[in-house]
């Protein structure tokens, strides 16, 4: 399959496929792609330097990303997703610990966690529900958990 014309590269992962969208020398998203979807190599030099910033953290899970980030948000999403980035390499919290540090609900902590656009950067892979893994990405499809259940093995290693 062909590049889609908004990514700036796609790269093999150790769970799958991803899409890199860029603008402006900053990191705007991560999409997880379906399979099938070839790699693609970085657009240019930003790009480059985003996968290269991933394959590190692929290699070495407390890799500290140093990215700069273009995120369209409301002020609790930009709450949320700082919150996210606090949690240390291999730990959890749980989206209502988190929303008592917020003074938020855990329902607007998910909401929020699901409308990441920078998945893996910020890290809402380490949010998860008291009864378990929770949801990921708006999905609680096997697939898209899988993703998420490997991304936390690997904070583990």
């Amino acid at each position: 399959m062909k590049l889609p014309a908004s990514y700036q590269a796609v790269l093999r992962t150790p769970f799958g496929v991803v899409g890199i969208h860029c603008a402006d020398d900053a990191l705007t998203g991560i999409t997880f792609l379906e399979r099938g979807i070839v790699e693609q190599p970085p657009r240019d030099a930003f790009a480059q330097e985003v996968c290269a910033q991933l394959q590190a953290y692929f290699d070495a899970a407390d890799f500290q990303f140093d990215l700069p980030l273009k995120l369209s948000a409301t002020m609790h999403q930009m709450k949320v997703w700082q919150a996210m980035r606090d949690i240390p390499c291999g730990q959890v919290q749980t989206y209502g610990n988190l929303a008592a540090l917020l003074h938020s609900s855990p329902r607007a902590v998910g909401q929020a966690c699901g409308n990441n656009p920078i998945p893996i950067v910020i890290p809402c892979h380490r949010v998860v529900s008291k009864a378990g893994l929770g949801g990921f990405m708006h999905s609680t499809d096997n697939s898209i958990l899988d993703i998420k259940r490997w991304l936390l093995a690997h904070e583990q290693r």
